[in-house]
């Protein structure tokens, strides 16, 4: 059979080994496998709306899971499948990963999610409530204009100084929460309109680009904590993760001091994330992919920012510094919140995992509480959010309990923390795998 599907004779019906699908794992040349039925998806995947390398990681695996929990409207996304079908697999015969027992727990298991996955939609758990996100959106407007209001009122006094620029981080990280409804299209039916409002709340609230996000959070959500698939653990020029990346990086030689890691965490890690990195990130990214609406929109943004803030803080100095400030609250915000569910858990190679253990060695939940949801933006229901990306996210408690029970069943590890245990463990987490780097270094190097 030919490279990216040049010679492959497309016959829906013709039986196709599991071995062989295994073999189509190449840029040129990639299969995978959705309800039984094998898709060529060499030349598909750079037309994929979700992005060419989240489909693309699936390569040579069985992406049903996958696929259904991030396409709301299955059967209209199916209509595009059937011109890449190239045929089927044994249904009798299916892949599992070594670390799941036996080939009949891991299909009892698949079927057991399936069903709560049902029960979750004739529950109705995948339907938003206008009210709340009309209420969350509400919210942010009002808070940026108590934010422009005690400036215009108290002047830019350090006092006024400060709580402004504290709104306006509570501001971003609210509108972060918010864009990551929309990108996830858990809050309209109508897929456009999901995007449409991403653009809003990502480039014209927060000033950054939709591309860039969806680029890079589908691919964390498809193959979690998974080594040189999850975009956010792709850390080691400064940071190595897990038990596995600090063995790697032990044998080279010129490295970072990764046993101080845990310290110089507090450093370069919360503070400088927002207002450094992901700037530039950000503008790297939608200039060289040429997504000019994007860099357009976020411009705007920034506008909004120079012409409302600076006649009321006083100066250009003023301004930059307030601005920079209120980035690095809203940095620690964020990183204390999104790496307290993912840098303790397990970060290793892909496993073929199927889609309940992969997701549950990768995250763990933070306890429920009103400020604990409003805080994390209801991600402390980590594990319910990654098992169902697009349920909307009032309603994720909900699930919790037949999440964990079904869990228990199958014997996947299911954890639940404080809050100020999980920050507690990020530096406790660092500060191991860079104990383990030094170790092995040592043993590689004198």
């Amino acid at each position: 059979m030919g490279k990216g599907g040049k010679d492959i004779k497309r016959d829906p019906e013709a039986k196709i080994a599991w071995e062989e699908v295994k073999k189509h794992t190449t840029r040129d040349d990639k299969w995978l496998v959705i309800n039984n039925n094998v898709y060529d998806i060499t030349q598909w995947s750079k037309r994929h709306p979700g992005g060419s390398k989240v489909i693309s990681h699936y390569a040579g695996q069985d992406a049903t899971e996958a696929f259904t929990a991030f396409h709301p409207d299955k059967n209209f996304v199916g209509k595009f499948l059937k011109s890449i079908q190239i045929g089927k697999v044994n249904e009798k015969e299916f892949q599992y990963s070594p670390d799941e027992s036996s080939p009949e727990k891991y299909k009892a298991m698949k079927e057991d999610f399936e069903l709560l996955r049902q029960k979750a939609e004739k529950k109705g758990y995948f339907k938003p409530s206008v009210t709340f996100f009309v209420l969350s959106l509400l919210h942010i407007v009002l808070l940026e204009l108590l934010a422009l209001a005690i400036l215009y009122n108290f002047g830019n006094g350090w006092i006024p100084w400060l709580v402004s620029a504290i709104l306006l981080a509570t501001v971003q990280a609210q509108a972060g929460w918010s864009q990551h409804d929309f990108g996830h299209l858990s809050v309209c039916k109508n897929s456009y309109w999901n995007h449409f409002i991403h653009q809003f709340t990502m480039s014209l609230t927060k000033g950054a680009a939709p591309s860039w996000w969806n680029h890079l959070h589908y691919q964390h959500h498809a193959k979690p904590n998974v080594l040189e698939k999850d975009p956010d653990v792709r850390l080691e020029k400064v940071f190595v993760l897990g038990e596995v990346m600090p063995k790697r990086m032990a044998k080279k030689k010129n490295t970072m001091p990764y046993n101080l890691q845990h310290k110089y965490f507090f450093a370069i890690g919360p503070p400088l994330l927002f207002p450094i990195y992901f700037q530039i990130m950000i503008f790297r990214h939608v200039i060289q992919r040429k997504h000019w609406l994007d860099l357009s929109l976020m411009l705007v943004f920034y506008f909004k920012i120079a012409t409302l803030y600076k006649s009321l803080l006083g100066s250009w100095g003023s301004l930059l510094l307030w601005y920079f400030i209120m980035r690095v609250i809203e940095s620690h915000w964020f990183v204390w919140v999104t790496q307290s569910n993912h840098i303790p858990m397990e970060i290793d190679d892909d496993k073929s995992r199927a889609w309940l253990p992969l997701q549950l060695h990768a995250t763990c939940d933070i306890e429920k509480s009103y400020f604990n949801d409003w805080f994390t933006g209801h991600l402390n229901f980590q594990i319910e959010h990654h098992l169902f990306p697009t349920m909307p996210r009032h309603n994720l408690y909900k699930v919790k309990a037949d999440v964990e029970a079904l869990c228990k069943k199958h014997n996947v590890p299911y954890v639940t923390k404080s809050l100020g245990q999980a920050f507690y463990d990020i530096p406790k987490t660092l500060k191991h795998s860079g104990e383990i780097w030094y170790a092995h270094y040592q043993s590689h190097h004198h």
